[in-house]
């Protein structure tokens, strides 16, 4: 119980300095992107913890319990993502609009608007309600709850964390919780694999398969892991919300440089752990009942496991408080970006646009709580993290990530292109996801078969998108410069 009482303890302060961050909140920009406000240090921090989530925690480290170090394929996306956001973010920044459909909007339709609002939230929800089922697992490890009960609680307490202050009270903790998630993954990694019996120790009880670049999987697997988070990260709407919060476009480009770093490193080392785990409980019948079948929503728990059974007391406190902190400060976030998108790209624009900013940001606060019961009803549709992980990195990846990319880096891109851009990523990740999640393995195409599972997903729903985005912008008149104008200016201009 004592690792109990220290993350009751942990999640208390959380919650006492959102109280008082929340008499800071006066405006619409203060809740929304922290009154713009932000310095470097502090975006660095919550930009880290943004991006690591339970989809690395669980799906990412259940992957390298499977499959071993070729996971890392998952990270690698994002890492070359942030590479290309840094010449993106002084761009956004100086923009200075507060969500992604904003920039739609502004560089296509109020139609690209709506429909980028509606691929955010879908994808948002599933990662909001992934997190949730992290924390229920994480209190099933803990005190014996039944994981939907632990989801449920869970869920209750990251709606009272966010609707506290917004944007404002996760920046102000995304530092702490920065500082602590890399301090524990550090510290466990080294012990873990002392446990698994050092390198030999590990070689010796692993397949070779997990030491190889690709795995076992092979290359077009670990491509269609690499791809969603790629895609996602260039679209990524709580990312350019974060630089929107930023206190100047220098400071937003210093932050992302921080970020490549930390992500960088806290995935790797994230990654070293489960794989030093899997050595410790490769034959273990509760995560391999068989030596060819594996417990997959069992080895996706395999960094709490290590702390919880594997590393010694401080280290395990230190290991499973930090999960705490990776599930609580991407919950926020992934609630409040499609709150945020609700309150601003629906309701203010379309519904009362002449709203006072404090009916605003209770509009938005009524919001996170109704978004988190539909993100808990969510987390029932289905069995694997990583799945989930893969279906939200494609519905923005797909959808809304080559229309906004086009919109900074193509002039030729027409208003039409980016709304059907949009469209055709909605309907073929929803449509892929319909047909695996009904039991059929592959859909043959005539020239090749399709495998319909997750790890694939990302093939069809870019390919549509893209088609869509080149081939109507060259059939359809070029948009005038009032268009593309914004998105192309430096800071000379």
């Amino acid at each position: 119980m004592i690792y109990f009482w220290a993350i009751v303890i942990y999640l208390t302060v959380l919650i006492l300095i959102s109280v008082y961050r929340s008499r800071q909140v006066k405006t619409q920009d203060d809740f929304m992107v922290a009154g713009r406000k932000v310095t470097t240090i502090f975006l660095v921090g919550t930009l880290v913890c943004t991006w690591i989530g339970s989809g690395s925690l669980f799906g990412g480290a259940g992957r390298a319990f499977r499959n071993g170090f070729s996971a890392l394929w998952i990270s690698a996306g994002a890492w070359l993502g942030i590479a290309i956001i840094y010449f993106l973010a002084p761009r956004v920044r100086r923009i200075a609009q507060y969500t992604v459909p904003d920039l739609l909007e502004t560089r296509y339709n109020p139609a690209a608007r709506v429909l980028g609002t509606v691929a955010i939230i879908i994808a948002y929800l599933t990662i909001a309600s992934y997190q949730f089922i992290g924390g229920g697992r994480l209190l099933n490890i803990l005190v014996g709850w039944d994981p939907a009960v632990g989801s449920a609680v869970t869920a209750a307490l990251v709606v009272i964390y966010t609707v506290m202050a917004g944007m404002m009270s996760i920046v102000a903790l995304d530092i702490i919780n920065g500082a602590l998630i890399t301090g524990a993954v550090l510290i466990a990694a080294p012990l873990t694999l002392k446990a698994a019996g050092g390198l030999a120790g590990l070689t010796a009880t692993l397949p070779a398969t997990h030491f190889t670049l690709f795995g076992s999987a092979g290359i077009a697997a670990a491509l269609g892991l690499f791809f969603p988070t790629f895609f996602l990260l260039l679209g990524e709407s709580s990312i350019y919300q974060k630089f929107m919060s930023a206190a100047s476009a220098k400071a937003a480009r210093r932050a992302v440089i921080g970020m490549i770093i930390g992500v960088v490193v806290v995935e790797t080392v994230l990654v070293a752990v489960a794989v030093f785990g899997a050595g410790v409980f490769w034959n273990d019948p509760a995560f391999q009942p068989s030596p060819v079948v594996f417990n997959v929503p069992a080895t996706e728990t395999i960094v709490l496991v290590v702390a919880a059974r594997t590393l010694p007391l401080v280290a395990g406190i230190a290991l499973l408080t930090g999960a705490v902190a990776i599930i609580f400060s991407t919950a926020n976030t992934f609630l409040m970006v499609p709150s945020t998108n609700l309150a601003r790209d629906i309701y203010q624009r379309f519904i009362n646009p002449e709203a006072k900013q404090q009916t605003i940001v209770m509009f938005q606060r009524v919001m996170i709580a109704v978004l988190a019961v539909v993100a808990y009803v969510v987390s029932n549709f289905f069995e694997s993290i990583l799945d989930m992980a893969l279906y939200a990195y494609t519905m923005v990846g797909a959808a809304v990530t080559p229309a906004l990319l086009a919109a900074f880096l193509w002039r030729r891109a027409t208003p039409a292109a980016g709304t059907a851009s949009i469209a055709a990523g909605i309907v073929a990740t929803l449509v892929f996801a319909a047909l695996s999640n009904a039991g059929i393995e592959s859909l043959n195409l005539g020239f090749f078969s399709l495998p319909l599972s997750y790890d694939y997903i990302i093939y069809p729903a870019a390919f549509a998108s893209i088609l869509c985005l080149v081939g109507v912008s060259l059939a359809t008149p070029p948009p005038s410069e009032e268009k593309w104008r914004p998105f192309w200016q430096t800071s000379s201009e």
